[in-house]
Formats: C-alpha cells, structure tokens, sequence
C-alpha cells in the first residue's frame, strides 16, 4: 500500500512538474504575441513587416529539427528542456529592448528555435512519464499548454489597464517564467538512456536493418569504415514515422486553421453578427482544452488509435456538413466538431513518435511546426481562388487525411512500450 502511494505521488509530481513546462511555452508564446501591436508602433512597422517578424519565429521553430536531434542527444530532455525554457524567459526583456527591426527579427527567430527545443524536450518527459507510470497523461499536458495561453491573455489585459509600457508588462511576465523553471526542477524525470537511442519494434526493424545495411555497404565501396557508425547515428525514419508525420501535418494544419480563420468565415460567410463570429474561435479554443483534459480517460478506455481515427473523422465529417448547411449554428456545430475530434491528435501521435526514439519525436515536432505554419496561408490561398467556405472544405480534408494517416500507425500500447 505504501509503495503505490509513493508511486502515485511521483507521478503527480512529474505531471505537475512537466506541466509547468507546458505552461512555460503556452504563456511565453501568448505574452509577445499579445504585445505585437505595441511592438509594431513602437519600431514603427508596417503590416508586411510585422508579418515577417512573425514568420521569423517560424522559421526558426521549423529550422530547428538538425539542432535539436543533436542536443537531445548531448543533454538529453531534463536539460534541454529547462535550458530553453530559461532561454525563451530571458528573450521577453530581449525583444522589449530590441531598438530596430533587425534586432527584433533576430531576437524572433532565436525564439523560434528555442520553441522547437522546448516543445520536443517536453514532449519526450511526457511520453517517458507515460512509459514509466503506464498511465496516460500527454492530452491533460496539452491542455494546460493552452492555460498557460489563456493565462498569459489575462496578464496582458490586467497588467494594460495599469501601463502600456511592454517592458513593465514583460519584467512580469518573466518572473511568473521564472517560477515555472524552478517548479519543473523539482519533478522532471531523469534520463535513463542516452536520448538518442532508438527502440525498435519487430515490425520497424526490418525496414530500419535493411536502410542500416544497404548504407554500410555503400560507404564500404566508397571507402568509409565509420558509415554503419554514421547510419546509427542519423538513422533513416521508418515508414511509420513518416506515417507519424504526415498524420501531425494534416493536424496542425487543421488546428492552427481554425484559430485563424474560423471569425473570418462566421463573418463573410456564415453572416453572423459582429457580436457572434468571435464565438467560432471561442467554440473551437473552449472543446478542445475541454476535450485535452477527458482525453487521457479515452486513450485508456479505447486506445490512441480508436481515439484518433475516430476524433478525426468527427473534425473532418462535422466541418463539412456545417459547410453544406450554412448558416450560424451549423458552423459553431462544425466548429465544436473540429475542436472536439482534433484535440487528441497531437498528444497522441507525440506519445507514439516518443516511443520510437528521440529522432523520431524531434521529425514528427518540426512536421508539427510546419503544419501550423502551412494551414493558415494554405486557407489564404485556396480562398483567394475560391472563397472561405472552401478553404474550410480544405480543414475538413486534412481532418480526413489524420483518420486515413492513423490507419498506417501502429500504435504501441503504453504496457508494450513500457516493457519494451
């Protein structure tokens, strides 16, 4: 009896503790994000260029993927993952005294970076909470990157009825970062093995053996001794990782959509009043921080494969006969569909890219990134040549796609993950 409570109160510990983590990224991200207009005047941007200050953290974010494979390895995700939540508190004060545009594109892009370490290193003390408790808790952590959101929203109103200064407004901020850094301390979960060990499963292993050795036997006739060496090192991904990132693709497209267009469509073509289209985004933020924190139950119950395929056919199906019906209602109908049935989708396809090894996980994330950064413009596109209700339909295609993407993943169960 004593020894489950001792394991039990380290589980919550480490729940707590690579919460805070989440809540670390959500916040820092929401805080700059809420000063862009202030930042905007005070450098004295036009729109173009608050855009490319914006795409700078992008850019970054998706460029991180061969920095971030080799600091996993190096440090490992304890490390990584409390250096660039330090390092992303620090750039706060960074961007507030940037003096010129210059500066502030190079401040953004190293946030980028630091956002693409922190979101893989994070992910990996998930997922290896998972493994070492059998027990599910990636979809509540996800959740809570979205309080730190709403958290730092609230700041940002609270502390702008006092001064409009973002420098005041940031020293704040940096402090509640800086609690959050010390609270993860104390709970993150040692690495056990270097990070980037993969594991392999019979079914992967023969795709992997045959890439390891049809590269052992190129560098042999061009005479490298150290190539089988190399291939370990920098391992192809298998077809299930590729599967993994094509599924995280189409989601984050479908999420990071939805959060930028869904006002707009209730607007122009839903025709809702000006009082009732900021409800499309709102429907859509509140089901899926409503469906995070009843997601692990599900997995548990059903399993990340019945939770997805199914989740994502709901998003996928529930848009499109909104877009069909018109109108307000179907359209939060739809909305609350998408946020609903895509909340799980991330955490679970995280988890499963974990368990393949940290080169699978840090491949997977940058795919994430660049599906974020894609859905939006890709919307902007396909509307320019039709309208908004068919780059919607494009929402509910990729919502579609994760359902038929899933079909490919084999999904390790957490018991086999963790014994194996």
């Amino acid at each position: 009896m004593l020894e489950v409570r001792a394991q039990q109160q380290s589980f919550v510990r480490g729940q707590w503790a690579i919460a805070a983590l989440f809540c670390s990224l959500g916040f820092q991200y929401a805080t700059w994000a809420s000063r862009i207009p202030a930042i905007k005047s005070e450098l004295g941007l036009t729109a173009a260029e608050v855009g490319m200050l914006l795409m700078a953290a992008g850019v970054g974010a998706a460029a991180s993927f061969p920095l971030v494979a080799l600091l996993m390895r190096a440090l490992g995700s304890l490390r990584l993952a409390l250096l660039s939540q330090l390092g992303l508190t620090l750039l706060l004060p960074a961007l507030a005294a940037a003096p010129n545009y210059p500066v502030a594109l190079g401040v953004m892009c190293v946030d980028g970076l630091l956002v693409g370490c922190l979101n893989v290193a994070m992910n990996a003390q998930g997922a290896a909470l998972e493994a070492k408790f059998e027990r599910n808790a990636m979809a509540r952590l996800h959740a809570v990157f979205s309080g730190g959101s709403l958290l730092a929203a609230l700041l940002a109103s609270g502390v702008s009825t006092v001064t409009q200064a973002v420098g005041a407004h940031f020293g704040v901020a940096v402090v509640l970062l800086v609690l959050l850094g010390v609270y993860a301390r104390t709970g993150l979960l040692a690495d056990d093995e270097p990070a980037g060990k993969e594991t392999y499963t019979d079914e992967t292993y023969a795709d992997e053996g045959t890439q390891a050795e049809e590269a052992a036997r190129a560098g042999r006739e061009k005479g490298g001794g150290t190539t089988e060496a190399r291939g370990r090192r920098w391992p192809l991904p298998s077809r299930v990782t590729l599967w993994m990132c094509c599924a995280m693709v189409f989601g984050t497209i479908a999420e990071g959509a939805m959060n930028d267009w869904s006002t707009l469509y209730m607007r122009d073509i839903a025709k809702a009043s000006a009082q009732t289209a900021p409800l499309g985004i709102a429907v859509v933020s509140g089901m899926m921080v409503l469906a995070r924190l009843f997601a692990d139950g599900w997995r548990a119950r059903w399993g990340d494969a019945r939770v997805v395929l199914l989740g994502s056919a709901l998003a996928g199906a529930g848009l499109a006969a909104a877009l069909v019906s018109g109108g307000v209602a179907p359209a939060l109908a739809g909305f609350a569909c998408v946020g609903l049935g895509i909340a799980a989708v991330t955490p679970c396809v995280y988890a499963a890219a974990a368990r393949q090894g940290s080169d699978a996980l840090t491949l997977v994330a940058a795919m994430g990134t660049t599906g974020l950064l894609a859905g939006p413009p890709l919307i902007g596109f396909v509307a320019a040549a039709g309208n908004l209700a068919w780059g919607m339909a494009t929402v509910a295609a990729s919502s579609l796609a994760v359902s038929l993407c899933s079909t490919r993943i084999r999904w390790t169960p957490l018991q086999a993950a963790s014994s194996g």
